[in-house]
């Protein structure tokens, strides 16, 4: 394996997803060829209904593509068991959405546990991670508040801190500033530049320009392919 190919996260060949609604056949993702590597934040910026999120979810190994085939870190899962999957999705990626998805039934801390927990540390261990997480994020005072106290800045830099308290060999986020206000939006996207500048690739789906601009490489697609050239983000 030469340099260039250790340097890759993600190469997509032919990555294509499609699925029936109602008698018709819906492209979502249309042959899309791309490579990310080691050291990038990347933006993939387009229309709405254009399949970013659906490209996310299918590097995310949330969803599996119709045809073409998927390289993340090294492995070839495109067809891989579920088995194998869930394995990559809990030990090596860390995943951002938009609706938070903070666990409405634990604490703050309990959250940013979680991701640890499933991969066996001990709760000693993980507690600690997750104070030590939380305490850099500026929310030590939230460490026992339920999610449903938090406003959406605050739900969002938790979320962030669960992505990543199992150390991810790659983050993923999923419009993460889409239901902030512009100022805690800014803040969101400065702890992403902060956990990229810490050695962590970062893809992220995102309509923002703001958010865009923060991104050192921008993928745009339209109608379910990737395209060159000025990219509409409206």
């Amino acid at each position: 394996m030469n340099d260039a190919s250790r340097s890759l996260v993600v190469k997509t060949v032919s990555l294509s997803r499609s699925f029936t609604a109602g008698d018709s056949l819906v492209h979502a993702v249309r042959d899309v060829n791309i490579r990310v590597s080691k050291g990038e934040f990347v933006a993939i910026v387009g229309p709405s209904g254009c399949g970013k999120s659906t490209l996310l979810n299918m590097i995310g190994l949330v969803e599996r593509p119709s045809s073409g085939t998927l390289s993340l870190l090294g492995e070839e899962l495109h067809a891989a068991p579920e088995s194998v999957l869930t394995k990559v999705r809990r030990s090596k990626l860390g995943y951002v959405f938009q609706a938070f998805n903070l666990l409405s039934t634990l604490t703050v801390e309990e959250n940013v546990m979680l991701p640890c927990m499933l991969l066996g540390e001990s709760e000693d261990s993980a507690r600690g991670r997750a104070r030590e997480l939380l305490q850099e994020l500026g929310l030590s005072q939230r460490n026992k508040a339920m999610p449903s106290t938090l406003s959406g800045g605050e739900m969002q830099r938790v979320a962030i801190a669960r992505a990543v308290a199992h150390r991810p060999e790659l983050l993923l986020a999923d419009e993460p500033t889409g239901n902030l206000d512009s100022k805690a939006g800014e803040s969101v996207l400065d702890l992403l530049q902060a956990v990229h500048a810490q050695g962590t690739p970062v893809i992220m789906v995102t309509h923002s320009e703001a958010a865009m601009k923060r991104a050192t490489r921008v993928i745009g697609m339209r109608d379910g392919a990737v395209v060159h050239g000025q990219i509409d983000v409206s």
